[in-house]
């Protein structure tokens, strides 16, 4: 019976590790380094005005929209493939050796897409500024208005990423097994069910835990206590032994509970990127509706 546990939780591809960085750091870590070469700080902020009204000091711009693409099939924006996202981050200037810094305006809900992204190809330093912009501007921080352009470079994807994406075959899997903890971020009205519309509510055993129940928005946006973040997940079975799925409509949210769950020390999480875009369009996927898992 063992065995047969280990084989399936393998075969989820679960991969371990600690990340070489911090994955959250502070302002007055990153102020201190801001001349740092070795450090590519990419804004992320909702908009391109943002960053040309104010932005931290030698940070490239990088809009969410860019990591992403419309799948021709059916339209669910999917993610980028390792290659094309090795040409974003080249022109970004970001090499192998790089430690990325990221933030936004938004608690970490753009930087978060990014963050999963470079952990999944097996970027070794990456980290997210803990209040991002809003908790930078608090603190009476330097902030520029003139884009940076650094020289571009090329990247590539090396082997041996984490394994930290979920198919809709895993998912499945999921759902018929119970090999992993699914854990919808999405708003209660999406998890319960929207009224008129057609497949909606969630996937059957997923628990309801929304991704912005980790972020301070009273407090310069910036990320919740450690143990009042593991109490929350913990009502909703949240285990670091458990592997957890986190997924919500179209992997933006989820990839900020996958932020969450790693600062938190969670080795075996993954993101299902195509999310609810893909699983309610497939018409014998079941769903459930109401707020009982």
């Amino acid at each position: 019976m063992k065995h047969a546990f280990f084989t399936l939780i393998l075969g989820l591809g679960f991969a371990a590790g600690a990340p070489a960085a911090p994955v959250f750091v502070d302002g007055a870590w990153l102020e201190k380094r801001l001349t740092n070469s070795k450090i590519v700080i990419v804004d992320m902020s909702e908009d391109d005005n943002q960053y040309l009204r104010f932005h931290l000091p030698g940070a490239v711009r990088l809009p969410y929209d860019v990591l992403v693409k419309e799948r021709k099939n059916d339209k669910v924006k999917v993610r980028l493939d390792d290659a094309e996202l090795g040409r974003v981050l080249g022109r970004l200037g970001v090499t192998r050796d790089s430690q990325v810094v990221i933030y936004d305006d938004m608690g970490g809900l753009n930087a978060a897409r990014l963050f999963w992204e470079l952990e999944r190809i097996g970027h070794r330093e990456a980290s997210v500024l803990d209040g991002g912009l809003v908790q930078w501007i608090l603190d009476g921080r330097k902030v520029v208005n003139t884009p940076v352009k650094r020289a571009p470079t090329t990247y590539q994807a090396a082997a041996g990423g984490r394994a930290n994406e979920a198919a809709l075959a895993d998912v499945r899997e999921t759902v018929d097994k119970r090999a992993a903890l699914l854990l919808d971020v999405r708003t209660e009205e999406e998890y319960v069910g929207e009224p008129k519309k057609p497949r909606t509510g969630h996937i059957p055993g997923a628990r309801f835990w929304p991704w912005d129940l980790a972020v301070d928005f009273d407090r310069g946006f910036v990320r919740r206590d450690d143990a009042a973040l593991k109490k929350s997940l913990g009502q909703v079975g949240a285990d670091p032994n458990v592997p957890v799925i986190a997924y919500c409509r179209s992997g933006h949210r989820a990839a900020h509970a996958y932020l969450t769950l790693r600062n938190l020390g969670y080795e075996n999480v993954k993101v299902y990127a195509n999310s609810m875009n893909e699983y309610a369009a497939t018409r014998d996927a079941p769903l459930k509706q109401g707020r009982v898992p």
